[in-house]
């Protein structure tokens, strides 16, 4: 838990919940003054009084670890940081004021942000009645999915209603389970051909449906649990759809499908079993994809959903990557603050798995706030479509706070301060002054360069300036 950050998601629940100070101070049983040098984050926040907050908040202890408003500290950090607003340096101290203090107005000031980036780079092509698109629909959608912690009761609900009435007693036999449930209840017929640039293809008039011979055994597992998922969970999904409120229909299909993929994996790894099995298994994720007969891809990304109140299981945030630097899915249970544009850091075991296709890599990742991350990370290959076609690879990254290390198998045998390996979120906004790795150089520092010295680093910079620099 970042000490740093518990005042300030303390005032945020309180306002939340239209508390006074004096009036949650009382039923804490402490004092208003107290309570409000907590806020400040000048007093520490004993174990005992942890609880009681949580308790009398009505909120999970997770929930006051200060991962939303870091979140936000680091979208507006991103956000100021960018050279082309030419304006005044915001002070670190500003941006937590207004992420832990003001959090609709940081959320205000990205969105605008975002606008402005689609606007200068026409990146929007998409127009809506009123004008010009404001945010592009992959956006949307993932900002659907980060707002409600990559989770869905509802979604959870339908899909163990599904599986109650399958038969499925093992989760080997689940993948029979399913075909079957297709053909008995909705006489949808299962091939497998060849498919050209297709993986899958349903034809509601023959009730056909064809899977592509060129998948794996768990990609067509979880290809049959979608179609099962479009045809029993749809009014599951459509609700979540219609609380959402997508701004285009690019967006409400993109936002369509990711949630029928989250019913499909919730179908192949029921809540329950999955989270106990994760927890037995210590989170190992080749033995976890093996018990449920699913791919190392499928069973991470159902990892990342484990946030069930009253029974979370440990925070992870999920990454897919690919060679460039692309990043095509992401989520954020434990918090981490992604860098919303541009690339991340070339020393995070993201981009280092490259090197090592078939093992899990790991790493002890530091942050430059201080906050560490346990890490892990292995290359996936989908097959190519055709001799001469390269694969498509990519890798695919997990991570969640070092305090829970000790339920992850992969921090065996670490001692885990010595292993820390500093990154940042990105080049342009890390102002760690020895990296070799750096691609540029910080965006709030003067460039220190001269013919008479060669650095053993690509960019030498002076510290961050003033107002008045």
């Amino acid at each position: 838990m970042a000490r740093a950050m518990i005042g300030r998601t303390v005032r945020r629940l309180r306002n939340e919940r239209a508390l006074s100070q004096q009036a949650l101070a009382t039923r804490l049983g402490i004092s208003a003054s107290y309570l409000n040098l907590i806020e400040h984050d000048q007093r520490a926040v004993t174990a005992s009084l942890l609880i009681k907050l949580a308790e009398t908040l009505r909120v999970d202890l997770r929930e006051l670890s200060g991962s939303q408003e870091r979140q936000l500290e680091s979208g507006l950090r991103e956000a100021f940081a960018d050279p082309l607003l030419s304006g005044d340096a915001v002070p670190e101290e500003e941006i937590g004021t207004l992420a832990g203090g003001s959090p609709h107005a940081a959320r205000a000031v990205l969105a605008l942000y975002r606008a402005w980036r689609v606007a200068r780079e026409d990146a929007g092509g998409i127009a809506l009645p009123s004008g010009r698109r404001v945010m592009l629909p992959h956006e949307e959608a993932r900002d659907l999915f980060d707002d409600r912690g990559n989770y869905f009761g509802i979604l959870e609900e339908a899909a163990e209603r599904i599986a109650e009435t399958m038969g499925a007693s093992a989760p080997a036999e689940t993948n029979h389970a399913i075909a079957e449930r297709l053909r008995g209840q909705h006489g949808v017929r299962v091939t497998v051909e060849a498919l050209d640039g297709a993986m899958r293809r349903y034809d509601p008039a023959t009730r056909g449906l064809v899977l592509s011979e060129s998948l794996p055994r768990a990609s067509r597992g979880f290809h049959m649990a979608f179609q099962l998922a479009l045809l029993e969970a749809r009014d599951a999904v459509e609700t979540v759809l219609q609380a959402a409120a997508p701004s285009s229909p690019e967006a409400a299909m993109l936002i369509r499908i990711g949630l029928l993929n989250y019913v499909a994996g919730a179908l192949l790894m029921p809540y329950a079993g999955f989270a106990a099995a994760a927890l037995a298994l210590r989170h190992d994720m080749e033995a976890l994809a093996a018990r449920f007969g699913v791919s190392f891809e499928q069973a991470c990304h159902r990892l990342s959903t484990l946030q069930r109140p009253g029974a979370r299981g440990v925070p992870f945030f999920f990454l897919r990557v690919d060679p460039a630097g692309n990043v095509s899915k992401c989520f954020s249970a434990a918090g981490f603050p992604f860098a919303r544009y541009g690339g991340s850091c070339p020393r995070w075991v993201v981009h280092t798995a490259f090197a090592s296709p078939g093992s899990v890599r790991v790493q002890v990742a530091e942050l430059p706030d201080g906050v560490a991350y346990l890490c892990f990370a292995r290359v996936v290959a989908r097959p190519a479509q055709r001799w001469g076609e390269p694969q498509p690879v990519h890798v695919i990254a997990m991570g969640c706070a070092l305090g829970n290390a000790v339920d992850v198998a992969y921090a065996d045998g670490l001692d885990l301060d010595r292993a820390k390996v500093g990154i940042g979120l990105s080049c342009r906004l890390c102002d760690r002054p020895d990296c070799r790795s750096r691609a540029f150089p910080p965006l709030e520092h003067r460039l220190a360069l001269d013919t008479l010295t060669a650095g053993a680093t690509p960019f030498r910079f002076e510290p961050k300036r003033g107002k008045d620099a």
